[in-house]
């Protein structure tokens, strides 16, 4: 190149003759040209030369940079050379900008991040993205690649453990992580992680990744003691956040949120693993941020789930442990829902949501919907009852759906102070079931009320390294709320579902040695209380009874039709941040779970009244990686 009053024309032969530039750039080039094409024809030239005048400034820089690293190395003969270069290449553009409409120009592709010579600012050039088109107008539905991180700022881990229910963890820390690309007006992130656990149990579950903790066996039952080996994927998650702020007091937002914790008909571990993705969460939210009004419709973590600030979603105080099930006395569902929410300057919440109901049912002998119940004291015949249908239409065909008359309401308030966040909330159910009675020949309905109240909080222990996080929540009829799964309802001698009481509750003590690993620790229980009525044989019916004869619960292979009265648990673990980088992160994490189940009383046939107990231990060694942190 040469400086005249003409503009000589930049060539790929002029850059060749020049001895300081590398074959490389040819190469470079030549890919650039290559992957930037524009997704649209232009109409016209004017079009076109705003496209070339883009593409212009990125060869520029591309020249200074190379150059200068070139000057560091031999600073007294490259550096007029450079001068010479960035300032012709500088006046091709500019003539080129002279050419074309000032507003064809405002529209092409120019990264704000390329600089001339002659600008001031030195050339970044790890931020520069030559084969990523910055022009929403040229993609087709306003698609359009954000900015790249910077070096710096991908090295540090959007991974915080800092919380007393870590993000990453719990859920996917999306909100943590910045836009990948946009469409029209709608910012999109990514989140999730792949996950390998290996999962040990002292007895035979044969389940995967999330423990039935009412389902560890008694004694009679070969399985008991027989340990279980498994190690599975099926947790690996992702996520995607959709944002819009069609200005600044309203924001909208789409959630989704799957991992592969389903289970087809088809599903096996023989040969091929194919378990099914399933979704997780799948909700729509919409705030008015100068009236504090906050909406939610989807399917999301129930209202009930206690919450670390505030009540809106992603911010539940969920333990961080690696099974699926949480862990007993953790009151929780995921559910779909509408959910109105108020705060008071981000201090005050006020929360109302209706959620999806259903309900579970247990009875002291086998009886299934459409069964007959034994009579009652005083009675001839039993009442056959209906409660329950089989999927239909979308829903699990395998499984049964019991009658919903209204669903369940919970109404919850919160604040948040400098010493931690406290909340209480009340639960409302409703119970519906067909009975038809002795002699009758047309079904009675009828419907029972049932629910609780319930509170929360998570605060630090005098230090932002130690938090104390506990939940509770008693009522009728709230077994559904824990992972236990203890019966909401049982059949009182009319066919009716009869509400059982119960109580769910946990305390735990999280940790954070250093910035890098997190401790916890949990101590959780769920009991029931008993729902009977007197038979006209003298025995008791329901739930609770205690004239079952259990003498065969601690004998293999003997019968043991034990009700359960109360599961007790404690869980330690933690997780260690150990890997991290411009490739994401690694997490490794460990949990034990010893858990004892406890039987309402029988007898051992002989009069003799029994307790029958069991106890279980579960190990997780888990492995996680987030390419996206």
């Amino acid at each position: 190149m040469r400086e005249g009053k003409g503009v000589t024309p930049v060539t790929f032969d002029s850059l060749v003759n020049r001895k300081t530039l590398p074959t490389k750039l040819l190469i470079g080039s030549f890919f650039f040209c290559l992957f930037n094409e524009p997704f649209s024809a232009f109409a016209d030239d004017a079009q076109e030369l705003a496209l070339i005048k883009a593409q212009m400034r990125k060869l520029a820089a591309q020249v200074e940079a190379i150059e200068h690293r070139q000057a560091l190395k031999k600073p007294h003969n490259t550096t007029a050379r450079s001068a010479r270069s960035a300032r012709s290449l500088s006046n091709t553009t500019q003539t080129a900008t002279a050419t074309v409409p000032q507003h064809l120009v405002a529209d092409a592709p120019a990264d704000p991040s390329i600089r001339f010579s002659a600008d001031p600012n030195p050339q970044n050039v790890a931020s520069a993205a030559p084969f990523r088109s910055h022009n929403a107008g040229g993609m087709p539905l306003g698609f359009q690649w954000l900015p790249e991180q910077s070096v710096s700022d991908k090295s540090r881990s959007n991974i915080d453990l800092s919380s007393s229910s870590p993000q990453a963890i719990t859920q996917t820390a999306v909100d943590h992580l910045p836009p990948i690309f946009s469409i029209g007006g709608i910012s999109v992130r990514l989140g999730g992680f792949v996950e390998l656990s290996n999962i040990w149990r002292d007895s035979n579950m044969t389940a995967g990744p999330a423990t039935a903790w009412g389902s560890f066996p008694y004694a009679n039952n070969p399985d008991h003691g027989l340990s279980e080996e498994r190690l599975s994927a099926q947790l690996s998650r992702t996520s995607i956040l959709m944002e819009a702020n069609p200005s600044k007091s309203i924001r909208l937002q789409a959630y989704v949120e799957t991992d592969f914790g389903g289970a087809a008909g088809t599903a096996n571990s023989v040969q091929i693993s194919g378990y099914t993705p399933r979704m997780r969460q799948g909700y729509f939210t919409f705030t008015q941020k100068d009236w504090g009004f906050h909406l939610l419709m989807g399917q999301a973590w129930s209202l009930v789930t206690n919450y670390a600030k505030g009540i809106l979603p992603r911010q539940e105080q969920l333990p961080a442990v690696t099974d699926n099930n949480q862990i007993p006395g953790i009151a929780f569902t995921r559910v779909p829902q509408i959910r109105i929410g108020k705060d008071w300057g981000q201090k005050y919440w006020l929360g109302l949501s209706l959620e999806d109901p259903q309900a579970t049912v247990a009875f002291s002998s086998a009886l299934s919907s459409g069964g007959t119940l034994p009579a009652g004291y005083g009675q001839t015949a039993g009442a056959k009852v209906y409660y329950q249908d089989s999927g239909g239409v979308l829903l699990n065909n395998s499984t049964h759906y019991t009658y919903n008359p209204a669903p369940d309401i919970v109404l919850k308030s919160a604040v948040d102070t400098n010493y931690g966040h406290y909340e209480v909330f009340g639960l409302a159910r409703w119970f519906r079931s067909l009975s038809v009675l002795p002699g009758e020949t047309k079904s009675t309905k009828t419907t029972h009320f049932g629910g609780g109240v319930g509170a929360g909080m998570t605060t630090p222990l005098g230090t932002n390294k130690l938090q104390l996080a506990g939940n509770i929540l008693a009522g009728q009829g709230v077994g559904r709320y824990g992972p236990s799964l203890l019966p909401d309802t049982t059949l009182n001698s009319r066919g009716q579902l009869s509400p059982v009481p119960e109580i769910i509750g946990s305390l735990g003590l999280i940790g954070h040695p250093t910035s890098s690993v997190l401790l916890y620790t949990y101590g959780g229980v769920e009991t029931a209380s008993r729902r009977r009525y007197i038979g006209a044989d003298g025995h008791q019916y329901g739930y609770g009874v205690t004239d079952l004869d259990l003498g065969g619960c601690d004998i293999e292979f003997g019968t043991c039709s034990a009700q359960t009265r109360t599961l007790a648990s404690l869980t330690a673990g933690g997780w260690w941040h150990f890997m991290q980088g411009h490739y994401g992160s690694v997490m490794a994490g460990l949990q034990y779970t010893y858990i004892r189940k406890f039987a309402f009383r029988g007898n051992d046939g002989n009069g003799n009244s029994v307790y029958p107990t069991t106890a279980g231990n579960t190990v997780y060694v888990t492995f996680r990686y987030f390419p996206f942190q």
